[in-house]
């Protein structure tokens, strides 16, 4: 385009028009402005727009063609400026998360509920993977925000804790009363039993790894199974002990379905937060949902308290 916009501008609103002073009111600019920026057009173009009389304007057959290509560009950019008013208003907008699975489940998505009641306008994708894969579209700017149990090391990632978690070794009681038979006593239970862990991608498993060699305790069987439902449900059936987090067997544990292995010593809870990219320019939609988060953040106990990593 030799042109530019405020040339095609004037155009439009003259052919609307079919009169150069009413345009010109309009627009807000003189007639000799109109008639010059016409005349110029013309002499770009090498063709007559407009036939000129005392009455007004009227579009030449080459200015009614370029009319209805130029009446179309300025309808779509007054329909780009509507939606775009009608986005900042609604507070349309999009945001994407990372989440393992399990924390999908029964952290993110009871959550949500909420969020959804209070911006029903931002659409949301969530992608499902472990906490180390999260954190690695975290660093590349391919997800907003991730929610994630927190690491070692954060690196240039801001986390907001949400929920402590516990982690516990549960099993049925005809399980353990098979172990009882074998002769195995209760404070070997772990080495002597199937344990059923998360797989080794997962930072739960991770965790757990560090406990078990901490506490110099060597696992003879196992299990690795993708998700938290599975080890819940595998336990269930006897199959063996299972990791798992406390929060998520509530009910089994409060019906007796399962049982707590008590250990000698206990493994330290863990806290789950909300986590972005500092180094990433915040879009509106991350911006509402930090706000959120951290309006919520305010009815935790102190012991779940923000981390901000400096």
């Amino acid at each position: 385009m030799n042109q530019n916009l405020a040339s095609y501008r004037i155009f439009y609103a003259v052919a609307n028009t079919g009169n150069i002073s009413r345009a010109a009111k309009e627009l807000y600019i003189s007639q000799p402005a109109i008639s010059k920026s016409i005349q110029k057009l013309e002499e770009s173009l090498h063709v007559q727009l407009f036939l000129r009389s005392s009455r007004g304007v009227a579009l030449t057959p080459e200015g009614a063609l370029l009319y209805s290509h130029v009446k179309s560009a300025f309808e779509t950019l007054d329909m780009g400026e509507e939606k775009l008013r009608r986005s900042i208003q609604l507070g349309i907008g999009h945001l994407s998360i990372g989440v393992s699975s399990t924390l999908c489940r029964y952290l993110l998505l009871p959550y949500l509920k909420e969020f959804i009641k209070r911006y029903p306008h931002i659409n949301i994708s969530i992608s499902c993977q472990s906490t180390n894969h999260t954190l690695k579209l975290l660093e590349e700017e391919k997800i907003d925000v991730g929610l994630i149990g927190m690491p070692q090391s954060l690196k240039n990632i801001d986390f907001y804790s949400f929920q402590e978690i516990e982690d516990i070794f549960v099993a049925t009681q005809d399980y353990l009363r098979h172990l009882e038979e074998r002769g195995i006593p209760r404070q070997k239970i772990l080495q002597n039993a199937t344990l059923m862990l998360l797989d080794k991608e997962n930072m739960t498993r991770q965790y757990i790894d560090d406990y078990l060699l901490e506490h110099q305790i060597t696992i003879q069987d196992s299990i690795e199974i993708s998700s938290m439902d599975l080890l819940i449900e595998f336990s269930k059936i006897s199959l063996g002990v299972a990791c798992v987090i406390r929060d998520f067997v509530r009910q089994e544990l409060a019906e007796g379905t399962l049982l707590e292995i008590p250990l000698s010593a206990p493994i330290h809870k863990r806290v789950v937060g909300f986590a972005y990219n500092k180094n990433m320019k915040l879009s509106k939609s991350l911006e509402s949902f930090i706000h959120f988060f951290q309006s919520c953040n305010q009815n935790l106990p102190s012991s779940q308290a923000s981390y901000h990593p400096n």
